[in-house]
């Protein structure tokens, strides 16, 4: 796996399948219970097309209950798959198979989805220069994986949270008395991060330009605002839009000549994937 798709920690991922098995299991799970507990196998379908993200999960939700599952995957992460793709097959012990299934499948549905939406908005670009972010706009307890899933659907990650970049908004320049004065108090306490100011007017672009910083986010600009601020900027610091973007108009967004688009549908708005995991070998049509 390449080091841009490569998955959150591992002590992360265990912490996201531990709270969702307990959540799912509680005290045990009283209709596994009925089956008895024989070697048996299974197979995972996907029903739709869709771009896959969420296999660490997935896989780290059987290993907790059956340590010796066997998961062979017939993808990868990112890859583009068609309905009535059979994704993985699996054999293990029937009953932390059926346990092991709803958790599973709900972390890979719901990263598939953010990675499939990610790779339409990716799509729309694709010939221009600009690229796709993603926001803090995530399922609380699942940024990490989210972000992740962004990656394998083609795009890139915005800042993780509010430690690992400094972003000035209205109200920390109106509070500092101006932008410039805004941004120097801002590389006075934090010398190492990367700067980001959102401006509303090209006046204050052209401030954002002269203060420095590494993005300048243009906010509610129309295309002819969009379009001067690209002139304006000259390449000399990356441009982000962001806020009331759809795929009905990124194209055109895309081509004003802007660096970055940053859209929070990629991780706010899941439809997840229809998946589907079975007991037994695959039906001959689909092995």
């Amino acid at each position: 796996m390449s080091a841009e798709l490569a998955p959150p920690p591992d002590s992360a991922i265990a912490d996201d399948v531990a709270r969702a098995l307990a959540e799912d299991i509680g005290g045990g799970d009283v209709t596994a219970a009925l089956l008895p507990d024989a070697d048996d196998v299974a197979y995972l379908l996907c029903k739709e097309d869709a771009v896959i993200a969420g296999r660490p999960w997935f896989d780290a939700c059987h290993r907790a209950l059956d340590p010796r599952v066997r998961i062979d995957w017939r993808v990868r992460e990112g890859d583009r798959v068609a309905a009535g793709t059979v994704l993985a097959t699996l054999a293990g012990r029937s009953r932390a198979l059926v346990s092991a299934e709803r958790a599973a499948l709900n972390f890979l549905q719901t990263l598939s989805g953010t990675a499939t939406a990610t790779a339409r908005y990716v799509e729309a670009v694709r010939g221009t220069r600009t690229r796709i972010l993603d926001t803090r706009k995530t399922l609380p307890g699942l940024r990490l994986a989210q972000k992740y899933a962004v990656r394998c659907g083609g795009g890139h990650n915005h800042r993780i949270g509010l430690y690992d970049a400094v972003m000035l908004k209205e109200n920390h320049i109106r509070a500092a008395g101006s932008l410039a004065a805004a941004v120097r108090e801002a590389r006075r306490q934090q010398p190492s991060l990367p700067l980001i100011v959102e401006v509303e007017t090209l006046e204050q672009l052209d401030q954002a330009l002269q203060a420095g910083c590494e993005r300048i986010l243009v906010d509610d600009f129309d295309a002819d605002a969009r379009r001067e601020a690209v002139r304006r900027a000259a390449g000399r610091i990356p441009l982000e839009v962001s806020g009331g973007v759809d795929l009905s108009t990124l194209r055109g967004i895309a081509e004003d000549g802007v660096d970055y688009v940053s859209i929070g549908g990629l991780t706010k708005h899941v439809r997840a994937i229809d998946l589907s995991m079975k007991l037994g070998p695959p039906p001959a049509g689909l092995a």
